[in-house]
């Protein structure tokens, strides 16, 4: 109405050329009105989901909107440097560059991946500030990559590596922040389930976008992550002050107990301050390790693998899509069934699921096929859920309140170390599917084993006396 009426006004005042600005400016203004009404209700929807069972209170409605944002991001980098690193040359020549990318990437990272834990456990009162500026950081490297992909300039290498520590570092602080969030009789596990699954989703959605953005233009899908990385540092800032706030917090080491203290800690094991997290945990946080660990191996020696042999009868880039959807669909299935469980038996749950998992590799390299590919790919995605939400369990229920959180931030930090680890391996490996699969099977037991028996010693006795804290 209010459009209508401003274009006859104009069209007495300024004629036809006058009517034309008016209704074309209305017409654009009724488009804009809409696209507001179309993404109000499910924005409302989103909020409102986000929001539930206190969380909205709590602050960690907040999280999992930033966790979204997190994911849709850094998917937006992954579509982009998939095409220029890896599908835009041959495959010997594309196994050569992602090769230099790792050695360029990873391997500085997993000399940085330590240090990450500890120094933001010495900066527990920036953590806002520090998620800011890990989302800022990736939005600015992400127009460094963009001119990089135009000019071809070696500077794609340290830019990418920017982001990856970028990222490692906003995943090891959003594990700090949880436990800061948590809305009254709720569980971690929950809580991580809800982040984790925001996360999923939100990678779902900007994956098809980022193609379609790709299809612009190579530039285009780093253009979309600046633009969504700049909203997660403005977002960063609308987290709870407590986030901030380090009172009641001290610094965990992940050690079994006193006997197990080496170096300069074993002479401090006998004062009171000592701090461990207990047999349990690190028994858990080594099964969790080796599932890692075969998820960085998969990623990288199956896009390999199926790019040089794809699934019957469908093209490379289907092929690896097929796998990237079962895998995610996997780890949803996951995440839903941890939710689901809660903290019933963390330690048989590690167990069985890591077996699992090691099965399928077997079976998979055994009998090696399209369809069995699929299927690992969708049992390991499942098996890094779960088994990720059953240490926060134990976590939660071994580590005093105290260490909780710097435990957290540093149990993620080495969990990607092993991340790095599979998919270093996994670069490296000749592409034959039954020795690489069975390499795979070689890592997961060897996690396996060397913690089975402490977790089903853990689980009989229910759990180990928590840890001292002075």
């Amino acid at each position: 109405m209010a459009a209508a009426r401003s274009s006859q006004g104009t069209v007495r005042t300024g004629g036809v050329k006058g009517s034309r600005r008016g209704g074309g400016a209305g017409r654009m203004g009724g488009a804009a009105r809409f696209v507001g009404h179309a993404l109000h209700g499910p924005a409302r929807s989103i909020r409102k989901a986000t929001n539930a069972n206190g969380a909205g209170e709590s602050g960690l409605g907040k999280l999992i909107e930033l966790h979204a944002v997190n994911g849709a991001g850094d998917v937006m980098i992954t579509v982009a440097l998939a095409s220029t690193v890896f599908f835009s040359v041959p495959t010997d020549e594309a196994r050569g560059r992602v090769a230099l990318y790792l050695a360029i990437t990873m391997a500085p990272f997993t000399v940085l991946a330590p240090v990450i834990g500890p120094l933001l456990d010495r900066l527990p009162h920036g953590r806002r500030a520090a998620m800011a500026a890990a989302m800022l950081a990736r939005a600015l490297l992400a127009l460094i990559i963009a001119g990089a992909v135009a000019t071809g300039g070696l500077e794609l290498y340290p830019a990418a590596l920017g982001v990856l520590v970028a990222s490692k570092a906003y995943g090891v602080i959003r594990s700090a922040v949880v436990p800061r969030l948590l809305p009254p009789r709720f569980s971690l596990v929950k809580a991580n389930s809800r982040v984790t699954l925001a996360g999923l989703l939100a990678t779902g959605v900007a994956a098809p976008i980022g193609a379609g953005l790709h299809a612009v233009g190579d530039p285009w899908p780093l253009y979309g992550a600046f633009v969504i990385f700049v909203a997660g540092t403005v977002l960063s800032f609308s987290l709870p002050r407590k986030v901030d706030s380090a009172r009641g917090e001290d610094t965990a080491l992940l050690a079994a107990d006193e006997e197990h203290l080496r170096g300069p800690r074993r002479s401090r094991a006998k004062r009171p301050g000592l701090r461990t997290v207990g047999r349990a945990v690190t028994h858990a946080l080594g099964a969790n390790a080796a599932v890692r660990c075969l998820s960085g191996f998969l990623i990288f020696f199956l896009a390999f693998l199926l790019r040089e042999h794809p699934l019957a009868g469908e093209s490379a880039a289907v092929s690896l899509g097929i796998v990237g959807v079962a895998a995610g669909a996997g780890n949803a299935l996951g995440t839903a069934v941890g939710a689901w469980l809660r903290n019933r038996a963390p330690e048989i749950i590690i167990v069985t699921v890591v077996a699992v998992a090691l099965g399928t590799v077997v079976v998979a390299a055994v009998f090696f096929g399209a369809f069995l590919v699929a299927c690992l790919a969708a049992v390991a995605g499942f098996a890094q859920a779960l088994a990720k939400l059953s240490l926060d369990a134990l976590i939660q229920r071994d580590v005093p309140e105290p260490v909780r959180t710097s435990a957290f931030a540093r149990s993620e930090t080495l969990l990607q170390m092993a991340w790095v680890f599979g998919g270093a391996i996994g670069i490296v490996m000749p592409l034959n599917g039954t020795l690489g699969l069975a390499v795979a099977a070689v890592l997961v037991a060897a996690g396996w084993l060397a913690t089975l028996r402490g977790l089903l010693d853990s689980a009989r006795h229910g759990g180990a006396p928590r840890p001292r804290v002075a």
